[in-house]
């Protein structure tokens, strides 16, 4: 088992222990829900090309990804939030190994529909030191087909938590992205991906390194 993989296998068993089986039923019911969509299968896939884009990293500096791809591969770290502990662990174990992928000539973004403000706070928080962009409205993770609306009956359980959607994104919907981690080729094209409806799940780092 990797390192990422023993840290979430933790966490699964001190949540177990701390958050009432009322919530973390609402999580099941939730994640089941999402199964239901089959949106593995809609999202993009190995061979798609992406459509270029530019975001604003938490400077607010305008990052585009045709600059990027003139120079190397792509990763593109999708998470949910700051208020994750699962994607805090992935931006950690990312972070660990950075200097790997950047010794492959790779550029690592993490990607969140979270505003600007948000994404510094966790920079600062793991000091983070790849860039952090802000998908407003989720419209990068729409046309990856990876973007979800959380459900009415979870919602009530997640602002009771304190995650209160709209104040970390700064809008009015109530929609995140699949965690989701993509290689882009220096074509545009999708080489490596991972995904996967039950947000307790994450990728094998070793594995990205590999498709690297």
């Amino acid at each position: 088992m990797n390192t990422l993989a023993k840290q979430i296998e933790s966490l699964n068993n001190e949540l177990a222990q701390q958050v009432p089986v009322a919530v973390l039923e609402i999580f099941e019911r939730s994640i089941a829900a999402l199964k239901t969509q089959n949106i593995k299968n809609k999202m993009a896939q190995i061979g798609d090309k992406i459509i270029p884009f530019s975001l604003p990293n938490a400077s607010n500096h305008l990052i585009h990804s045709k600059d990027i791809l003139e120079n190397g591969k792509m990763i593109l770290a999708f998470y949910r939030g700051s208020w994750c502990p699962y994607c805090n662990l992935e931006l950690r174990a990312l972070q660990e190994n950075l200097s790997k992928i950047t010794n492959k000539n790779v550029t690592l973004l993490a990607v969140s529909p979270q505003s600007t403000d948000e994404s510094m706070k966790i920079i600062e928080k793991h000091l983070l030191t790849f860039d952090v962009l802000t998908d407003k409205n989720n419209m990068l993770a729409k046309q990856l087909g990876i973007s979800f609306e959380l459900q009415e009956f979870a919602l009530p359980t997640y602002q009771a938590m304190g995650i209160n959607l709209e104040d970390f994104n700064k809008n009015k919907e109530n929609t995140l992205p699949v965690p989701a981690v993509f290689v882009i080729d220096c074509d545009g094209s999708i080489c490596y991906k991972f995904a996967d409806a039950d947000y307790r799940n994450r990728l094998d780092i070793d594995e990205l390194l590999q498709s690297l």
